[in-house]
């Protein structure tokens, strides 16, 4: 691969790294906790540490400070920095039965970020003090160039693998172990243990690189180089685990936020769109999906209530019988879901119907009908379930029994006509 290329890849992977900081760092500002606090420096950290190992950043800081290889120092004490967050993250997230348990969790987790800090102030005193003339810049080969006859350079890099070793090993053998409770973090802690074993192949390959040549054989030179490869494979393995299962979740909310909306606009929009945060309906959803999401079901709760007004018991009672009748039988959950749905939007008929007739009339505003409305299957829903039922009777307004449903009403016939396969459609 050419410098140009590899320079593109690099900013192309800081650019991609320095996006999700920014989404994280308004996940923190939002919600303020050590682990997306963690993440988001994890993050930010990796930015400048792929900038900097682009040939361009390389070579170019290099040529700011004087020192060809100089950007070295910044790349592998971000990178030290990136896998000790990745380390503390994985002893956080350990579970224990007791607060006393949880104080020796957290006193752990700063010692080991305490040591690790420590490491890599020794690092930039190694570095610092080195000898790094002679050879030309190559961050792929700094590791075995400047093996040789350097000590302070074989120090920098022993401790440089010796926190690598450690961060990786330690991640991977916490992964094994620990199974948090929450979906997300079980996620990130799955790929963690993979990431870091792939990592740790970056030490396999330059240890003995490293030691060869400081003994003036270069035979292992590109087993050295290749060490990067495992590096980069980790390097992105780990940020999946950071980002991959909210990504997911946020494509989700985006999901059901999409699935709601012919829900929300039929019990909010068409009933009172003083009910709802964004009467357009759409403003929220781009930048807060799971703030949209909520707002969407605590909206649609409100609409079903107001709606209910103009619902009818007796119509209820003759789609439910409709929806029994059905061949082959539906399962309970898509029962409610379809007898819900059939009558709300009979409920929504109904109040269009009255609208237009206090408008007619010069009527200030419509008047419920004096009948017992209709009470919902699933009213008595857990607050927790309350989405899934929502997107069950969003995902089934249309469905041919709904339709079957109120055409037999307008037609005056409460008898079941159709079927599960009955595709009719009436507008």
């Amino acid at each position: 691969m050419s410098e140009h290329t590899t320079t593109a890849v690099y900013l192309a992977v800081a650019a991609i790294n320095l996006l999700i900081t920014v989404w994280k760092g308004m996940a923190l500002l939002r919600e303020r906790t050590a682990t997306l606090a963690l993440i988001t420096l994890s993050f930010a950290v990796s930015v400048l540490v792929y900038a900097a190992a682009s040939p361009a950043g390389y070579r170019g800081l290099g040529e700011a400070t004087g020192r060809p290889s100089a950007a070295t120092l910044p790349v592998y004490s971000g990178i030290v920095v990136c896998y000790a967050i990745t380390h503390v993250l994985a002893v956080l997230w350990t579970t224990t039965p007791s607060p006393r348990g949880r104080a020796e969790v957290n006193r752990r987790a700063r010692t080991w970020a305490g040591a690790y800090a420590c490491a890599i102030v020794a690092m930039a005193a190694a570095f610092g003090a080195a000898d790094l003339d002679g050879h030309p810049a190559d961050p792929l080969r700094f590791n075995t160039d400047f093996a040789e006859g350097r000590p302070l350079v074989l120090v920098f890099l022993a401790l440089f693998l010796t926190a690598l070793s450690c961060a990786t090993l330690n991640t991977a053998r916490l992964a094994r172990r620990t199974v948090p409770e929450d979906p997300n973090l079980r996620h990130a802690v799955r790929y963690f243990g993979v990431s870091m074993v792939i990592c740790f192949g970056y030490v396999v390959c330059n240890a003995p690189a490293v030691l060869l040549a400081s003994l003036g054989n270069h035979a292992l030179d590109d087993v050295g180089t290749l060490g990067s490869l495992f590096g980069t494979v980790a390097a992105v393995l780990t940020g999946y685990g950071m980002t991959g299962a909210a990504v997911g979740a946020w494509l989700r909310e985006r999901r059901d936020v999409k699935t709601l909306q012919p829900l929300w606009r039929l019990a909010v929009k068409d009933v009172d769109a003083r009910l709802a945060l964004d009467p357009g309906g759409a403003g929220l959803c781009l930048t807060h999906v799971r703030f949209t999401l909520h707002r969407r079901v605590v909206e649609i709760l409100d609409g079903m209530r107001v709606l209910r007004a103009w619902s009818s018991a007796d119509a209820a009672g003759a789609i439910g019988r409709h929806v029994e009748a059905a061949v082959p039988p539906l399962p309970a959950a898509e029962r409610q879901a379809v007898v819900t749905a059939a009558v709300l939007r009979d409920a929504g008929l109904r109040l269009r119907a009255a609208r237009a007739h206090a408008a007619r009339t010069r009527q200030e505003r419509p008047v419920p009908p004096d009948t017992p409305v209709a009470r919902l299957p699933g009213d008595d829903t857990a607050a927790s379930d309350e989405r899934e039922r929502l997107l069950l009777v969003a995902a089934h307004l249309d469905h041919p029994l709904v339709t079957s449903a109120l055409r037999a009403l307008r037609a005056g016939d409460t008898g079941p006509r159709g079927t599960s396969g009955d595709r009719t459609v009436v507008s």
